[in-house]
């Protein structure tokens, strides 16, 4: 038997890759919501994943993820989905990322986006555009969570974060907000309003720095 360092190691990480991709097979096979192509990470074996009764969860071709137990974490409610698109890349090698849609809501992670350490929770709907930075330990709400008082109820509104965009670190986007194509959102900002395309914004609350050239075709 060769009693190479190298060969070992390289052997052992085919073993556990090999014991991965049985668990995530065995996960499909017992989950009827779950759809997960074949050629994503066999890291996402290490994935916690809550779904209800009628939820859908959709992980597309390339989809990657750290192996950390739980670094990604699905809750989804009854008759919600959440589908992450190919290539998209949810980073979580500083701290988990978690997908969270309520009953009946949708989240939508598009091709080739990034998201590290961050939190989606939706109550209607939040899409993320392709080619998308979102930084760690941001927040994205697309509901008041609760009640103010009893002559404030809870709103929820969609938010959109578009295409090339980049939402730095540390930074919360609330309810009905739309983070226009190439727009770049400053570290820490609160975004109450609709960012434009190609503009940078930042702080508490977000407000207008400037505009942005053409973020198309940059390396994540």
């Amino acid at each position: 038997m060769n009693s190479n360092p190298n060969f070992i190691t390289v052997l052992l990480l085919k073993l556990i890759q090999v014991w991965d991709r049985g668990r995530l097979l065995r996960r499909v096979r017992n989950c009827p919501g779950l759809q997960i192509d074949a050629s994503v990470s066999s890291n996402f074996a290490t994935a916690k994943f809550d779904l209800a009764p009628d939820a859908q969860l959709v992980i597309g071709p390339g989809v990657v993820t750290e192996r950390i137990r739980e670094g990604v974490r699905f809750e989804i409610g009854a008759g919600a989905s959440v589908v992450v698109e190919e290539g998209a890349w949810l980073r979580t090698d500083i701290a988990p990322v978690f997908l969270r849609a309520a009953p009946g809501a949708r989240i939508v992670v598009g091709r080739e986006s990034q998201l590290s350490a961050c939190m989606l929770t939706a109550k209607t709907e939040i899409t993320v555009g392709r080619n998308v930075l979102i930084g760690m330990g941001t927040r994205i709400f697309d509901s008041d969570q609760h009640a103010v008082d009893v002559a404030h109820p809870e709103v929820s509104l969609p938010v959109h974060v578009e295409d090339y965009a980049w939402i730095a670190a540390d930074v919360t986007v609330l309810r009905g907000v739309t983070v226009g194509t190439g727009s770049v959102v400053g570290t820490r900002s609160l975004v109450r309003s609709s960012v434009e395309p190609h503009t940078v914004v930042s702080g508490v609350p977000a407000k207008l720095y400037g505009k942005v050239g053409d973020r198309t075709g940059l390396d994540r």
